[in-house]
This record gives C-alpha cells, structure tokens and sequence, in this order.
C-alpha cells in the first residue's frame, strides 16, 4: 500500500482505504457543511449544526463508497478481479485489476454507479418528504444528500476519460470501431479537451472574484487532464507490448547459487561490470526460489557476510509460474494484482528463464527512445 493510502476496513474481500489528502477534502466540506446549516436554520445551536455537518459529509462519503462498490460488484460478477478501493480529494475510485474483455462489460460497469448514486439520490429524496413535516434535522440531511448525489451523477456522465461517461463513451466507440486502443484515445481526447474546459471556468470565476469555485474548477480540470494522460499512456504501453510473449522478453542465462550462499560470497563470483539481474536459487539440485540483484543492493553492505540469500529470495511457494507462449501484458496484469515482482517462465516441467518488470520496463524504454 502507498504511504499515503490509509486502509479502512474490508469488506466483500475488498480493502477500502483513503488517500491522506481526503482528510483536508473532509474537513474543509465539513465546515462549508456547518455554515450552510448555519444560515439556512438560524434556530440550531453551534454544536448542532457541526454535528449535522459532519454526520452529513460522512453520509456524503458512504455514498461514493456506495457508488464504487457498485462497479466493484457488477465487475466482479463478469468475472475481473476487484483489488480496493479508496476515497481521495475529488471522490472515490475503484481499482479493477484488469481491463474488460469485450465493450458490453465496460459498459455494465461504467454505468453502475451513476445507476447506484440515482438510486441513492431517491432514497434520500423520499425521506426528506417523509421528514420534512416534523423532522427538520432529518429532512435538511436527506434534502442536502438527495442534492449532492444527483450531482455527482450528472458529473460522472461527462464523457470526459476517466469518468463514468469517458468509460461509457469508450465502450461505445469500442463497440462500433472494434478497437480498444482507437476508443481509449478518443476518449483521452475527450477527458483533455473537457480539463481545459474546466481551466478556463476556473479562471473566469477567479476573475469575478469567486476563488473558491475557481480553486475547486481548476482542481477538477488538472485531476481529467492527468488522468487522461496516463489512461493514454497505459494504451500506448498495451500497444508496444501486444504480441509479445513471455518468452520474448524472459532472461534465460539466470545464474544458479547454492542456498546458504552470503550475499558477500554470492558478489565476488560475479562479474562487478555487470551483475545478473536474477539469480535462481537451488537446494542441491532442487529449486527453492528466485533472487532479484535489487533485493542484495537493498541490505547494508556491512551486513553481507551474515546475511544468506534464502532470506532475501522470494521462495518457491509465493511465486506464480508461467508458460512461454502467455501474453505479457496480462502476466503484467497479474503480477500488480498479486504485487510480485518477476515470474519463472516453464514449459513442460523445465525452467526456461525468468520474467520481471525490469525487463518490460527495458523493452519499453528503448522502444519509445527509439520512436521519440
């Protein structure tokens, strides 16, 4: 988990967490929430109307987990894998840990939040009706919620990459074109072209004076604009990897050490130009895991004559096999879902070589030097 990533709790096997920065997003619509009540119900104490603004901006919140979920839910019942979700600055996002196969389910899943917030903005409603004659606290919350989550629908339709309507659009395009790559820049296209939209309304309510709806336009604006850059920029590294295989780019002269090697012994027989970037680890003639150059680099220098290599290594239980002729851009999907850092590649029994992120990582870079 990122440092600046903070887990909730679980639920449904999915880990729900927020972004550091959500805590400023909570306190600051926490305070708006108090002033709106404020002057809206002059009748209300100080302490009850800090209380309403705080229950409200947690509902608030547990409507976008609710709206997340949604898409978690439907996605997983097309059979991808659900990793978390978090709430940050401008909302919720969930991590899938992988893209839909075919239009029809990014569609699904794009639409069911917008669908899961409709439906929350009409419970809401109904109880503000339902209070509004002899409950007032009950019905200003609910009133408020109906509100803000009607909004957060209409938001969310912009077809602007990477919001609802941007995943929309792109199932769409996908559909009709048959080509994911060409919808995902479409789509980015869309998401830049509506940020600067957002710039220069932000601009325009600075210069009327209205900071506030300036600061927020502008925040809106930078977070669809980076955002449409690295959904483009994920497309692109599709693109360069599609066709290639495991095999293609595994490394297959792995050094074999003996475990109870020390990380000092384990240096001096290797070349000091150029150190291996894996070695494979054996117990006699049985292999017992792999070991990454970076994991030795990692360990003090005064700690390398105690220390072994089978306590860096990953062991054999914790690594997922592979065989050469599998696509590489889904054994790199596999491996952020799992958090492992390099897979052996096998066939028939026999350990052919080693993939890790280092070497797709290598490919890239000298394909996009090579190009720009």
């Amino acid at each position: 988990m990122s440092p600046s990533k903070l887990k909730l709790f679980r639920l449904l096997g999915i880990t729900f967490q927020i972004d550091l920065a959500w805590m400023l997003v909570f306190a600051l619509m926490a305070f708006s929430l108090a002033a709106q009540f404020s002057k809206e119900h002059p009748n209300w104490s100080m302490t009850h109307y800090w209380i309403v603004g705080i229950v409200t901006c947690l509902l608030f919140f547990a409507s976008i987990i609710f709206h997340e979920l949604a898409h978690c839910l439907v996605a997983r019942a097309a059979g991808l894998p659900i990793q978390s979700i978090t709430l940050f600055i401008l909302g919720g996002v969930s991590h899938i840990g992988k893209e839909a196969q075919r239009p029809g389910i990014e569609f699904l899943v794009s639409a069911a939040g917008p669908l899961a917030s409709i439906a929350i903005s009409a419970s809401f409603a109904v109880v503000h009706v339902a209070a509004r004659s002899n409950l007032e606290t009950v019905a200003a919350v609910a009133d408020w919620l109906a509100e803000i989550n009607l909004l957060l629908v209409l938001f969310n339709l912009i077809p602007a990459f990477p919001l609802d309507g941007g995943r929309i659009l792109r199932s769409a395009v996908w559909g009709i074109s048959g080509d994911f790559s060409k919808a995902t820049r479409i789509a980015s296209v869309v998401g830049r072209t509506t940020s600067v939209l957002f710039f220069l309304g932000g601009a325009l309510f600075v210069v009327a004076g209205q900071f506030t709806y300036g600061f927020w336009m502008g925040l809106i604006g930078w977070f669809l604009w980076a955002a449409s850059r690295q959904n483009q920029r994920q497309a692109d590294l599709r693109d360069s990897l599609a066709g290639l295989t495991a095999s293609d780019l595994m490394v297959s002269n792995c050094p074999r050490i003996q475990t109870g090697t020390s990380l000092a012994r384990l240096e001096d027989g290797v070349d000091a130009s150029s150190h291996p970037r894996w070695f494979l680890v054996l117990n006699g003639s049985s292999f017992e895991g792999i070991l990454a150059w970076e994991q030795v680099a990692a360990v003090a220098r005064d700690l390398w004559d105690q220390t072994r290599i089978e306590a860096l290594m990953t062991p054999l239980a914790a690594l997922r096999w592979v065989r050469p002729h599998q696509g590489v851009v889904h054994i790199l999907e596999a491996m952020d879902r799992e958090g492992i850092p390099q897979v052996p590649v096998v066939d028939n029994g026999q350990l052919l070589g080693v993939l890790g992120r280092a070497e797709v990582y290598h490919f890239l870079h000298h394909r996009f030097s090579a190009t720009g």
